[in-house]
């Protein structure tokens, strides 16, 4: 992560952490913290499948996911975008920390205020000229001990997510190539 965008996602963080932390003391127990990978393979070229895992242009495949974005403006992707979305009714914010479609690296991190912190970690690859392998690593870590469960239960949908990622995207592209104008 460059200077810079380090220095945007914790000034974000600090403001909406700030009041958290002030009231805060050492957890009386461990908090959750999850750890989940999966793969997926897309029967679609690298430079097709790339730019879908910017938030931007992920909004066309992926169900439900209507971020409100804030930086940039006009709205693109790009390494630094800054956006919120509802998550269970609570709302989050993200920033993106990774958009290298040269090395295949796509990361985001979310907050959602007093429940926890969200790492998505993406590395796509060629395999083949038709097809991108696509590994994703969820971290997730509670912010208190309340929401241990939360965190729990996220992971295990994180375990399976290939699944729903999987199918979403097939769909996609399906209607892209039948139809570009249907695509979205």
């Amino acid at each position: 992560m460059t200077g810079l965008y380090a220095c945007s996602l914790l000034t974000i963080f600090a403001g909406v952490f700030g009041a958290s932390l002030a009231r805060s003391e050492e957890p009386s127990q461990p908090l959750a913290h999850s750890h989940e990978e999966f793969s997926l393979k897309v029967a679609a070229p690298y430079d097709e499948v790339f730019p879908l895992f910017g938030a931007y242009l992920e909004r066309n495949w992926a169900t439900g996911f209507d971020p409100h974005f804030i930086h940039p403006f006009p709205a693109h992707d790009q390494e630094g975008m800054v956006f919120m979305w509802e998550i269970n009714g609570k709302p989050s914010v993200w920033t993106n920390t990774a958009f290298d479609i040269t090395t295949g690296h796509v990361q985001y991190v979310y907050f959602v205020s007093d429940v926890m912190v969200t790492l998505i970690d993406i590395h796509l690859s060629r395999n083949g000229e038709a097809e991108t392998r696509v590994s994703v690593v969820y971290e997730r870590t509670a912010l208190k001990a309340e929401f241990n469960e939360e965190v729990r239960q996220h992971a295990k949908q994180d375990r399976t997510r290939n699944r729903e990622w999987s199918a979403m995207l097939d769909g996609y592209l399906a209607r892209t190539r039948s139809s570009p104008a249907n695509a979205k």
